[in-house]
C-alpha cells in the first residue's frame, strides 16, 4: 500500500503533464500538423552549437574517470568559480564558486533550498497563479504553502495581501521571475517593496525570513525589459537558476543553487544545502553537462525565435477579441477566459479548456496554477504551429466571445 503522504499527489497529478500526453494520443489520430498543443514549456529552439561542441571537446579531451566520476556534492569547483565569474562581471556581484552548488534543474535546486530551510510546520507565501508544483515540494519536507492572491490588474505582487500573510511561522517566500504563468517581469519597484516589507517583518518576528528567487527565465526577456538580481536588494535571498531555458537543456537537468555570504549563517547554510543536494538522492549534478555549462556560462538559446512567436500569438489572440497579459519574458501567454466573470471560474475555465479539443488547441487551466478563471499557453513551440493554430481560436473566439457580447 503506498503512502498516505503520495495519496493527494495522485489524485492531482500535473495537468499539464496530462495535457501533453493527450496532445501525443491527439497527434496520433489526426497528425501532428493538426494538433496545437501549447501545454509543455519544452524548448523549441535547440541549444547553442557551442554547447554541443563543448560536450564533444569534453570527451575527446579530458578523461574519462574525470569526466564519469564522482566530484564534490556541491560540482565540479572550476565550474562553479566560472559562474560565479560570469555572474559578478554581469550583475556587479562579489560571488565565489563557494557560493554556489550545483544541482539537478531548477525543481531539484528548489528542494535543496527547502529541504535545508524548512521544519515541519513553516510556512512558504508564494504569488498566484504560481509554477503548480511548488505545493509538492514544500510538502516534501512538512512545510505549509500559503498563497497570496492575484493582482489581476497587472500581475504584479499583491503587496497588501502578502504584508497580511506573514506570520511568525513565516519561513520562506518563493518568488518566479520572469515569471511562470504569466510572463509578467516583476519590476524593480515590486522587488523594493517586496524587500522593505520582508525586513518589516523579520524585525518584527526576530528571525530571518528566506526569499526564494526561482529563475529559470531570467535571459527570456523581451520589450527591453530587464530582471532585477535580487541578492542586490535583500540580504536573505537564495537564488535557484536552471540551464533548462536559457540554454534549451530540459532533459539534462542543470542548474544551481546560489547562496551569498549575506545570507543569515551563510557558511552552515551552504554547508547544510551543500548535504541536503546528496542525502535528496541526486548526490551531484550530472557531470558531463556540469563542465559544458562551465565553458558556456556566456551562450544563451535563440531569443528572436520566441520574440516572434511572443508577438504573433499575442496580436493573433488579441485581434480575435481575446484578452491577453502581454508577456515581456519566459515563453508563456495568460489569457483570461472569456466567460470567467460570473462567480464560478473554475467552472467557466474547464468549459472552455474542453471547447479548445474540439479544435484540437491544447492549453492549460489557470486553476492549475491557483488562479482560475485563465489559462496558460505555452508558446515554445515551431512557428507554423502558432500561425496554423490561428484560425481554429478563430473558430474557438466565434462560439465564446461572440455570444457572449
Amino acid at each position: 500500500m503506498i503512502s498516505e503522504k503520495m495519496r493527494p499527489f495522485l489524485a492531482n497529478n500535473s495537468a499539464i503533464r496530462m495535457m501533453f500526453e493527450e496532445g501525443k494520443k491527439m497527434a496520433e489520430l489526426y497528425g501532428a500538423d493538426k494538433v496545437y498543443d501549447f501545454s509543455l514549456g519544452n524548448p523549441n529552439v535547440p541549444a547553442p552549437q557551442r554547447v554541443n561542441q563543448a560536450m564533444k571537446d569534453i570527451l575527446d579531451e579530458e578523461d574519462p574517470l574525470f569526466v564519469h566520476g564522482y566530484m564534490s556534492n556541491a560540482g565540479y569547483p572550476e565550474v562553479r568559480e566560472a559562474i560565479a565569474e560570469n555572474l559578478n562581471q554581469r550583475f556587479g556581484t562579489k560571488f565565489a564558486g563557494r557560493n554556489l552548488i550545483m544541482t539537478v534543474g531548477a525543481g531539484s535546486g528548489l528542494n535543496v533550498a527547502l529541504k535545508t530551510l524548512l521544519d515541519p510546520g513553516d510556512e512558504v507565501i508564494t504569488f498566484a497563479p504560481y509554477f503548480l508544483e511548488y505545493r509538492a515540494y514544500v510538502t516534501n519536507y512538512d512545510g505549509v504553502l500559503v498563497t497570496v492572491e492575484p493582482d489581476q490588474e497587472t500581475f504584479q505582487i499583491n503587496r497588501e495581501a502578502f504584508r497580511a500573510k506573514i506570520t511568525a511561522k513565516t519561513k520562506a517566500v518563493i518568488i518566479n521571475n520572469p515569471n511562470n504563468p504569466t510572463g509578467v517581469v516583476y519590476s524593480e519597484e515590486t522587488i523594493r517593496a517586496l524587500a522593505a516589507i520582508l525586513e518589516e517583518k523579520q524585525k518584527a518576528y526576530g528571525h530571518a525570513i528566506y526569499l526564494i528567487s526561482d529563475e529559470p527565465y531570467r535571459e527570456l526577456v523581451f520589450d527591453g525589459a530587464t530582471v532585477p538580481f535580487v541578492t542586490e536588494y535583500y540580504d536573505n535571498t537564495i537564488v535557484v537558476y536552471s540551464y533548462s531555458k536559457s540554454l534549451s537543456l530540459p532533459g539534462e537537468r542543470i542548474g544551481y543553487v546560489l547562496i551569498p555570504d549575506e545570507v543569515e549563517e551563510s557558511a552552515m547554510t551552504i554547508d547544510a544545502a551543500t548535504i541536503a543536494n546528496r542525502i535528496s538522492g541526486c548526490v551531484n549534478a550530472p557531470s558531463l553537462v556540469q563542465l559544458a555549462v562551465g565553458r558556456c556560462v556566456d551562450c544563451q538559446a535563440d531569443l528572436a525565435f520566441y520574440d516572434r512567436n511572443r508577438k504573433t500569438l499575442y496580436e493573433g489572440l488579441t485581434e480575435l477579441g481575446f484578452t491577453c497579459v502581454r508577456p515581456q519574458g519566459a515563453f508563456y501567454l495568460w489569457m483570461k477566459v472569456p466567460t470567467a466573470d460570473g462567480t464560478d471560474a473554475s467552472a467557466a475555465e474547464a468549459v472552455f479548456v474542453s471547447a479548445a479539443k474540439k479544435y484540437h488547441i491544447l492549453i492549460v487551466p489557470g486553476s492549475s496554477f491557483a488562479c482560475p478563471g485563465y489559462v496558460r499557453l505555452a508558446y515554445c513551440v515551431s512557428y507554423e504551429t502558432i500561425v496554423n493554430s490561428l484560425p481554429e481560436f478563430a473558430k474557438l473566439s466565434q462560439e465564446f466571445i461572440v455570444k457572449t457580447c
